[in-house]
């Protein structure tokens, strides 16, 4: 382990074996996103409603389930088999705003319920395009609040990855804006997408290496979820979010790969909480790719499952 700074540490200075050979593997398949704009606008021209990955039948052998609805979509709340955990996840899955649940998802939701014995709730929200941003932000803020009505919201941790980041984070600056009503404890986040437009020049020295990611595509899928606003804006890019209200959110924890373009924009959000007074670090993973804690098997993701159990145990 090597301590970079107060704010930022390089948990794991090169990858493990299982983790190099997954990403062999993934390099050498179709990506989920097409490696230019052009390829993503006819990805997402006239295809059928994209489906969520059903959630694996064993969950209700391993676990205690219960399904609800939120803002008429669908919402999965999962417990450890002895009960509700001490602490509750609300978890937004990434896919670029624009993808539903993948099959990869769900044994991430289970492991941190195993390593953290924690409960979880995930919504199942709707995508872009076939429902405007605007309505995945409406749901989020619903399912917080029907959560609050029965939990401690002080024992509510947002999490989420990539696009799911940044709906935890976004929803966690909603709700301090207001002031007043419940506020989650504690704010996580795997790789964020914290700017729509990938502006920092920086970003391009690392997208050779991102196996997953490429800026154009994103930077059109972010004018997509925009939706008319400004992409560059705080309200759907957080990283221009002001120090005043950062000063608000509470602890944040992020973690990221050093081979996912996303790393550049985390490690300036880091520097703006931390500069706002915010109780925040950065995890690094020298060459891990975007989500890479999705690999349940690697010793990288348990080294982020044991961090996040050290982080609701503080």
């Amino acid at each position: 382990m090597m301590l970079t700074d107060t704010s930022t540490e390089l948990r794991s200075a090169e990858p493990g074996l299982l983790l190099r050979a997954v990403k062999w593997f993934m390099a050498r398949t179709t990506p989920v996103f097409p490696h230019d704009a052009a390829g993503f606008h006819k990805r997402m021209a006239g295809r059928p409603l994209p489906k969520d990955a059903p959630m694996p039948v064993s969950f209700r052998r391993d676990f205690l389930v219960g399904t609800w609805e939120a803002e008429g979509h669908p919402v999965v709340t999962i417990h450890p088999k002895s009960g509700p955990g001490a602490w509750h996840m609300l978890y937004f899955h990434g896919g670029g705003f624009v993808q539903p649940m993948f099959k990869a998802h769900w044994p991430l939701v289970a492991a941190m319920v195993n390593y953290c014995g924690i409960s979880i709730t995930v919504p199942l929200y709707p995508v872009v395009p076939e429902a405007p941003h605007a309505a995945q932000d409406a749901m989020a803020d619903a399912v917080f609040a029907k959560l609050a009505e029965t939990i401690d919201p002080a024992t509510i941790i947002l999490n989420g990855d990539s696009a799911g980041a940044h709906m935890a984070l976004c929803l966690a600056l909603r709700l301090a804006r207001k002031g007043s009503g419940p506020q989650p404890g504690k704010l996580a986040l795997f790789a964020p997408w914290l700017d729509l437009t990938l502006a920092d020049p920086g970003i391009a020295a690392v997208e050779p290496h991102d196996i997953m990611l490429k800026i154009g595509t994103l930077r059109a899928c972010g004018d997509m979820v925009a939706g008319g606003r400004d992409p560059a804006d705080a309200e759907v890019s957080p990283l221009y979010t002001s120090a005043e209200e950062l000063a608000l959110l509470p602890p944040t924890r992020i973690w990221t790969g050093r081979h996912d373009i996303f790393i550049v924009d985390s490690r300036t959000f880091m520097g703006k909480l931390r500069a706002a007074g915010v109780d925040a670090k950065l995890y690094e993973y020298e060459a891990a790719p975007h989500v890479f804690m999705a690999i349940t098997p690697t010793r990288e993701a348990k080294d982020v499952f044991g961090l996040m159990k050290a982080f609701l145990n503080a």
